[in-house]
């Protein structure tokens, strides 16, 4: 009994993450002339990642909570020749996802590609961090890819094609300090999404999901006290959260550009890849290590 539930459990396994063969080969995506979303467009990786569609062919929604940098992005993009509108949006409320869905509806009449991107990142050590900025951070950094995931999602499999994607970042596969409501939030976007993935695999459908996990990156995700609600109080930092993010701030101003980042999105969405790892040099060593310690926690019973 026991070695058919193993086997039954590795034939599920091996199915569900990709190693059981497949009778096809999957074809290439072909962005041209679709409509994509990007939340978190107006600078960073949303707006590489709106750079990169539009460069591929792309007509673009771009939303974002900072409307006059908003504006900026959309202009900058009409300027260069592509069709794009700009749709502010609170993507901690489920109403402004459903009204940026209609809004690229009413626009393009279609969304084939959603890139869940928006979000934020403010220290505090689990103990320290108020209940206000850890509902604030995950309510921007997860339930907003939870409602883009209701939204959109049946919208692409309606109409039978299309790729949807989240940005959570290697502190969804890994662990640190100081961030630890941010941790909780994006390993919450990797289960998510790859559930995501599960799902539309056992259904047969040809709607696609992919996760960014990205590394350094040269955006501003460390100043996001700017960006604070009026009804989410400050509180004064510790000293090893101002330690963390000095240092923080400046691997961050040395990091990739987003442009790079951008294209690696593009293609995977091409070429249906779900893992979008930016350092995968460098942060696979991590994963990797985290799994030893797991063996290693378990070797009296393995």
């Amino acid at each position: 009994m026991q070695q058919r539930r193993a086997i039954t459990c590795f034939v599920t396994l091996s199915f569900l993450h990709g190693s059981w063969p497949v009778s096809k080969i999957a074809l290439m995506y072909d962005v041209d002339g679709k409509t994509a979303v990007i939340t978190g467009a107006a600078s960073g990786m949303g707006l590489g990642m709106a750079r990169s569609f539009a460069n591929a062919g792309m007509k673009l929604v771009l939303a974002d909570i900072d409307v006059s940098r908003l504006q900026t992005a959309v202009d900058g993009l009409k300027a260069a020749g592509h069709s794009a509108i700009g749709v502010p949006t609170d993507v901690s409320k489920e109403a402004d996802i459903q009204a940026l869905a209609q809004a690229a509806l009413d626009e393009f009449g279609a969304v084939h590609v959603m890139s869940n991107n928006a979000g934020i990142g403010i220290p505090g050590t689990v103990d320290d961090m108020t209940l206000d900025d850890w509902k604030w951070t995950i309510d921007v950094d997860l339930w907003s890819v939870i409602y883009g995931v209701r939204t959109f999602l049946p919208l692409l499999k309606e109409q039978g094609e299309g790729h949807i994607t989240a940005t959570s970042s290697m502190a969804g596969l890994t662990c640190g300090p100081v961030l630890g409501a941010y941790h909780v939030a994006k390993h919450g976007v990797v289960a998510l999404m790859d559930t995501v993935r599960i799902e539309l695999k056992l259904a047969k459908s040809e709607v696609r999901a992919s996760v960014l996990c990205p590394g350094p990156i040269d955006t501003d995700i460390a100043y996001s006290e700017r960006l604070r609600p009026d009804d989410v109080e400050t509180r004064d930092n510790n000293k090893l959260e101002d330690k963390f993010f000095a240092s923080l701030r400046s691997e961050l101003a040395g990091g990739m550009d987003p442009n790079e980042v951008g294209d690696m999105v593009l293609e995977a969405i091409q070429n249906n890849r779900f893992w979008i790892l930016t350092h995968p040099e460098e942060f696979l060593p991590l994963i990797e290590k985290r799994v030893a310690h797991i063996k290693r926690d378990h070797a009296h019973r393995l």
